[in-house]
């Protein structure tokens, strides 16, 4: 049992990292009791690469990450020791509404609870703050921050994954027509800057605002050099399939082998969407048309081989 005497709730929030799964920044909640010397970092993003086939069980949405306290200067150092900045909103609250959420975030803590499935837009380490913070003030957060209301999710995911990158390319491919549904009021919240911008223009009933006192700076966006970008590699492709396919003609003579390895990173890439399509319970995987666009133009130039 904790005594606390004068509790202060804040919301961290941590600048993307070079690493794919950072690339969206991380949030936290922070409790510290002046008079006690309390300073615990509750973090609901903890995850164990040792786990036993981690990354297939990634891919399939079977992710469990769980909830761990750090101590807040050790937290502040790590992001630090990375270049990365740590944000920090002090909330507003009332001593009965902070204990209540660091009484929910020890009950979160407890062995049966800790952990939970993770889900990139629904439950995750943005979206269980906020939830506990939406609790405490009696089930709802009034905001005026509507910055991407009518952007999809996919126009949304892009801003932070450089769609011209192989790995933005990857997520588009993989993402279905669920990713295109418009965005409205908090659904924004799972991304952890933006819900560092709904908290900064939220509101308590009597209109002062919900956050105290704080520093927030947008996030840089992640840009991928011209070099990397998948149209260079759909662009060198094609010169390759050209340059083989005049030599054939040139030659009379067509030699179906050079193909025989893209046709098996077509079959794979078919055999993976068809994989996440049926059995990937992320809640954006579906068929994408894009998978159609290598395939098609190989298809397509190997094809001027019959044309006379």
């Amino acid at each position: 049992m904790f005594y606390l005497l004068a509790i202060t709730i804040s919301l961290l929030t941590c600048t993307p990292g070079e690493e794919v799964y950072a690339h969206y920044g991380h949030t936290a909640i922070r409790v510290q009791d002046s008079e006690t010397g309390l300073n615990w970092v509750f973090n609901y993003g903890l995850f164990d690469f040792d786990t036993d086939h981690f990354y297939s069980k990634f891919v399939r949405g079977e992710t469990y990450y769980e909830l761990g306290i750090q101590d807040g200067y050790s937290f502040a150092s790590y992001y630090e020791m990375e270049g990365r900045d740590v944000y920090e909103q002090v909330l507003n609250l009332t001593d009965s509404q902070a204990v209540s959420i660091f009484e929910a975030l020890m009950l979160n803590y407890e062995p049966v609870n800790r952990t939970y499935l993770y889900n990139f837009v629904f439950d995750n380490c943005a979206t269980r703050p906020y939830r506990l913070i939406r609790q405490a003030l009696g089930g709802a957060i009034h905001s005026s921050y509507n910055a991407l209301d009518g952007m999809t999710y996919r126009q949304v995911l892009n801003r932070y994954t450089d769609p011209r990158g192989w790995i933005g390319f990857g997520i588009n491919m993989v993402f279905g027509h669920k990713a295109d549904v418009p965005l409205s009021g908090d659904m924004c919240v799972f991304l952890p800057d933006q819900l560092m911008y709904y908290i900064a223009q939220a509101f308590l009933p009597d209109g002062t605002p919900l956050v105290k006192e704080g520093h927030i700076s947008p996030f840089r966006p992640n840009h991928v050099p011209w070099y990397g970008t998948w149209y260079v590699g759909y662009s060198a492709m094609i010169v390759f399939l050209l340059l083989l396919t005049l030599w054939d003609r040139k030659r009379k003579h067509f030699r179906w082998y050079y193909d025989l390895p893209l046709a098996v990173l077509w079959l794979s890439l078919f055999g993976i969407s068809f994989f996440l399509a049926n059995y990937s319970i992320h809640p954006f995987v579906g068929f994408n048309a894009r998978i159609l666009l290598f395939p098609l133009t190989h298809l397509c130039v190997r094809l001027l081989y019959l044309v006379r």
